[in-house]
């Protein structure tokens, strides 16, 4: 079964930035596609960015110019460059992937933007 260890989350001011990472492991990294997904309070979850084996990339609205996604195969890691952070930003975080099925979710990484 897939294995995600998320981490970088912390506590940052608006207009600050953070990196998340996500170590993935029982998967063939290379071939496989990649997103993160985050879940604020009362809020449903929702997939924030996605990055193909190519490493072609796509992006929710709410986070477009400010969040980019990458890949480092060599390492099984995938990356969440956060820029420009928003209280809106505010959420836990999820590494996923639509690859396979047999997986679940890590514990998260929780991100807390101050105003």
């Amino acid at each position: 079964q897939v294995q995600f260890v998320e981490s970088g989350g912390g506590l940052a001011q608006a207009g600050g930035s953070l990196r998340l990472s996500c170590v993935v492991s029982e998967i063939t990294f290379s071939t496989s596609a990649f997103g993160w997904y985050r879940q604020a309070p009362g809020k449903q979850r929702e997939l924030v960015a996605r990055i193909s084996p190519g490493g072609s990339t796509n992006y929710d609205d709410s986070v477009k110019g400010r969040f980019t996604i990458s890949r480092d195969n060599a390492r099984n890691t995938v990356y969440l460059q956060m820029n420009n952070l928003k209280s809106e930003d505010t959420a836990a975080y999820y590494c996923y992937t639509p690859s396979t099925s047999a997986w679940r979710w890590g514990r998260g990484t929780q991100v807390t933007v101050s105003s």
